[in-house]
């Protein structure tokens, strides 16, 4: 069955992305939070963004900004925003202040106040309570999917009725730029909800890939751990500094990265894999038994790398908005080229 309705809950910058996302799909979207005043936020931030993407020409989909607008409305009652929808996007990453219990329909709703603006660790507990309270309501066609970075499946899903229809759906942060979505099976998922699930990644226009299993950081942060964690270990020996470090990614691997992945970069620097390895194999095994521990990421190095990027983009909220807002109309214009070269 797919879905004509989705419902998104919680409206900070990930869920507003999702939206977004979903609406530039043709979707009607249901944005959840607790608080009113929140949602008139994240509606006045989609529009601003939806309105000014257009304006520039990078807007996704084929709907004008105003259909896609039309599409989202929001909804600060639970089972009023998840009814009529096959499709459910859990996306909570925030400060819990207080969870707020009142007696509803089968037993008691699940509200949080939030303070969207703080992030810290993905709160298990609060996660399992959300989906143990979607769980009352949801019928067997519906799909509970989570943004989680970090909590495995496993962990967030098991017990649920429904735990054949749970799954992780991770976005990279800003969805609506970068495409990829990580697709992470419970152990008892149903196989047809993940290849629904990558199939509507498919159709919003999103990148996905499916594990086979749950793994710990699942795929982009366990290759982007390892980058940054010998990163910190060469700026933390003295062999680069900070700045230059991370111009070896810009200007270096990240613009090969950015259209090839490492696996195929092997095949087209030799003549194939196979003989890349045959090449390369020992000088790679050289250089990777050189690798030192996992670093602490604290102390000396710490204190190095913060005053260098801190001197670059000082830590202060107009400084980092300034440079977020620089970074993400990169990712718009590579986007944009992305997909001409697609289809040419």
């Amino acid at each position: 069955m797919e879905p004509s309705q989705v419902a998104i809950i919680g409206s900070g910058l990930i869920g507003r992305s999702w939206a977004m996302v979903f609406a530039a799909g043709g979707f009607k979207v249901k944005l959840y939070d607790i608080a009113q005043q929140q949602l008139m936020s994240a509606l006045e931030n989609i529009r601003q963004q939806v309105k000014e993407m257009e304006k520039l020409g990078v807007l996704k989909g084929a709907l004008s900004a105003d259909q896609q607008l039309a599409l989202i409305s929001v909804c600060t009652d639970l089972k009023a925003a998840v009814e009529g929808a096959t499709f459910i996007q859990i996306s909570l990453k925030v400060l819990v202040l207080y969870l707020i219990f009142y007696d509803c329909f089968y037993n008691k709703l699940l509200h949080l106040v939030m303070r969207p603006k703080e992030c810290t660790p993905e709160n298990l507990e609060l996660k399992k309570k959300i989906f143990g309270q979607l769980d009352l309501i949801v019928d067997d066609n519906v799909i509970l999917s989570s943004s989680t970075s970090c909590l495995l499946p496993s962990k967030l899903f098991t017990g649920l009725k429904h735990v054949k229809q749970c799954i992780v759906s991770h976005p990279v942060n800003p969805p609506y730029f970068v495409p990829l979505v990580e697709i992470v099976p419970h152990p008892e998922t149903d196989p047809s909800t993940t290849e629904r699930t990558y199939a509507l990644m498919k159709k919003i226009g999103q990148s996905p890939v499916k594990l086979s299993r749950e793994i710990e950081g699942f795929v982009l942060n366990r290759l982007q751990y390892a980058v940054i964690s010998e990163a910190w270990r060469l700026v933390g020996e003295g062999v680069i500094s900070p700045t230059d470090l991370d111009l070896v990614m810009s200007d270096g691997l990240g613009m090969r990265y950015a259209f090839i992945g490492p696996l195929e970069t092997m095949h087209l620097n030799a003549e194939g894999v196979s003989n890349y390895c045959e090449r390369y194999a020992e000088g790679m095994r050289l250089v990777l038994n050189t690798f030192g521990p996992v670093p602490e990421f604290s102390g000396e190095t710490a204190q190095k790398v913060n005053q260098a990027l801190s001197e670059k983009i000082p830590v202060v909220p107009k400084a980092l908005d300034a440079r977020r807002k620089w970074r993400d109309e990169c990712l718009t214009g590579l986007a944009k080229l992305k997909t001409q070269m697609k289809s040419d």
